[in-house]
Parts: structure tokens; C-alpha cells; sequence
């Protein structure tokens, strides 16, 4: 189950002055940008993060270098978007981030840069980034060695991140052992190519033998019969049609021959 990791609200400085770190100079503060910053942090309680958001943009306005109201409003920001992709269009996480970095990197109270490192480390765990999440808590526990919260978020953060690579190994075996099965099965394709198109090879050299066997096998037969041959039918026909004619003409003249000597026994 992924775990999202709380985020840290700083309250307003009770004292008129500002937040000093090693060797900072002070920063100036106002009556009524303190007032913003408390009036921002009921309505944070509140859950109306929206409205809060507009109260520490009226502290800032009156205090740019408001450290305390830009990390407010950071959470705020963070609060309405909830842990959705800081690299999205339009999301208030984006501008939270940068607020943080900004404030990592140059913040002169040491305890906001020390959130500020804190609530990166926890953007990025919950984006699944451990390795980013690790490199925060570091600088967060540089800047507070005692924060037993942050050692266990970075413990934490490093147990996922072993786990994240033993996964990413084992999907990448996966991935070879998948890859390597297509390439066999590629490599079996071809070859069944390769054996269909020398049997139909095989076949065509068989079908075009068989073919040229036929003349030799079945002898030519004439499907017409030429002027010639049909004149010497034609001749024969009737030849033999003359020679029955003279047959029957030869019988009639040997019947009336005798016929002629056939004595007469009675009178007409």
C-alpha cells in the first residue's frame, strides 16, 4: 500500500521580529503581514486551503521575502492539490515545489530550510521518486541531525527505493527472457520460410517435369481433317458407288438374258 507523507505547517512568529539564522541578516516584518500569516494558518485548520492561500499571498504582497508566509503558502498550494503530478499543467504542486526549492536553497531561518528539504523528500516519495526522497531528507537531517521524523522517512524511503530496483531488475529479465523467446520464434518462422519455399520450389520443379512428359506420352491426335484427305474420301466414295452400280447393272443384264431363253409353254 503507498504510503503519502504528511506535510508541515510553520505558525506565525510570535515575536514582531523575524526569523534569524547563523549570520543572516533580519528580515523586516509587519504588524499586519503577521496578521495575514495567522489569519492564513486558522483557515489551513480549518481546511479551507484555498482561502488560506489568499491570506499568505496578502502577507507576501507586504513582505516579499516573507520566509514564513512562502512556506505557508507552499503547504497550502500542496494541500489543494493533493499528490497529483507536479510536472502537470496548472497544479498548484508545481508552484509548491518551487517555493521549497527556493527556500532550501537560500532560506536564512534554518528550521524552514530544514521543512522546506523535509516536504521535498515527501513530494518525492509520493511520486514514487526514493532516490530524489533520500537525497532530501539528507539535507534535511543536515540541517537537523535530531529529527527522528526525518530519519524515518529516509529509512523508509530507502527500503522502497532497494524494493523499486529489485522489481525494475526483475521486470527487465522478464523483458530479456520475452525478448529472447521472440527472437526464437522469429528465427523459427524463417526457417519454416525458408522450408515452405523449397517445397513449392520442389513442386513447381515436379509440375514443370510432369508437364513437359505429357507430349511424349500421349500421342498427337488431328482435331480436323485437310482438303486433301477429305478430296481423296470423297473420290473413294464414290468409286465404290460406281463400281456397286455397275454390279447391279451387270446382275439386270445377266437376269434378262436368261429371262430371253425361257421357253414359252402356254399361249398368250
Amino acid at each position: 500500500m503507498k504510503r503519502v507523507l504528511s506535510y508541515i505547517l510553520l505558525a506565525a512568529m510570535a515575536m514582531p521580529a523575524v526569523a534569524e539564522s547563523n549570520n543572516a541578516e533580519p528580515l523586516l516584518s509587519t504588524k499586519q503581514e503577521r496578521n495575514y500569516i495567522t489569519e492564513g494558518n486558522k483557515l489551513y485548520r480549518d481546511k479551507r486551503f484555498a482561502d488560506a492561500e489568499v491570506s499568505y499571498r496578502k502577507a507576501l504582497e507586504l513582505v516579499p521575502g516573507s520566509e514564513i508566509a512562502s512556506y505557508n503558502l507552499a503547504a497550502a498550494l500542496i494541500r489543494q492539490a493533493g499528490s497529483a503530478d507536479p510536472n502537470a499543467e496548472n497544479n498548484p504542486l508545481k508552484d509548491a515545489q518551487q517555493l521549497l526549492q527556493q527556500l532550501a536553497a537560500g532560506a536564512r531561518d534554518i528550521s524552514i530550510a530544514e521543512k522546506a528539504f523535509y516536504n521535498l523528500g515527501n513530494m518525492a516519495f509520493n511520486q514514487e521518486n526514493y532516490a530524489q526522497a533520500i537525497d532530501m531528507y539528507k539535507n534535511s537531517l543536515r540541517k537537523n541531525p535530531d529529527n527522528d521524523k526525518t530519519r524515518e522517512n529516509l529509512r523508509l524511503a530507502q527500503i522502497k527505493l532497494k524494493e523499486q530496483q529489485q522489481n525494475q531488475d526483475k521486470n527487465q529479465n522478464q523483458q530479456d527472457k520475452q525478448d529472447q523467446q521472440d527472437k526464437q520464434n522469429q528465427d523459427q518462422n524463417k526457417n519454416d520460410d525458408k522450408n515452405q519455399q523449397k517445397d513449392d520450389q520442389q513442386q513447381n520443379q515436379q509440375q514443370e517435369q510432369e508437364k513437359d512428359k505429357k507430349p511424349e506420352q500421349q500421342p498427337r491426335q488431328e482435331t480436323s481433317i485437310s482438303d486433301a484427305n477429305a478430296e481423296k474420301i470423297l473420290k473413294a466414295m464414290e468409286n465404290e458407288e460406281a463400281a456397286t452400280r455397275r454390279r447391279v447393272e451387270a446382275q439386270k443384264k445377266k437376269s434378262d438374258k436368261n429371262s430371253s431363253r425361257r421357253q414359252v409353254t402356254n399361249p398368250w
